[in-house]
């Protein structure tokens, strides 16, 4: 993204803003990058205090699990250091689909495919007497 795009960038949901990547290199020091290209920093006073900026739309689900488990201070160390090596059957995580057409549907709903399964027999509607 563009200096200038960044210096009049009016919201924050759409990366970082002007202040923010301002504070973080003044103040915090660069500790890593994530495969989204997601920037985490540490505070050079008080090391308790990480936090991220990130590439693109500002979403929590965008973090891999590592990194989430170092931002919440669960892990001291970086998930390199700290975690085993992603094994081969693991999948890459996912951002949060809600809300986009990649989001799951089940089958019957309005915007799944296929219809309803019909009811097995095992049911019976109460009807007043």
């Amino acid at each position: 993204m563009g200096l200038i795009r960044n210096f009049f960038r009016a919201t924050w949901w759409d990366g970082a803003t002007f202040g923010t990547a301002f504070f973080s290199h003044r103040h915090g020091s660069a500790v890593g990058k994530d495969e989204s290209g997601n920037q985490y920093f540490q505070h050079r006073k008080d090391p308790r205090r990480r936090w991220v900026m990130y590439e693109g739309n500002n979403d929590g689900s965008r973090v891999p699990p590592g990194w989430q488990a170092w931002l919440k201070g669960t892990i001291d160390q970086l998930p390199d250091v700290e975690l085993p090596q992603r094994r081969p059957f693991e999948q890459p995580p996912l951002a949060n689909a809600t809300g986009t057409f990649a989001a799951f549907k089940p089958g019957g709903a309005l915007g799944g495919q296929g219809i309803r399964p019909a009811a097995t027999g095992d049911y019976q509607a109460w009807t007043p007497e």
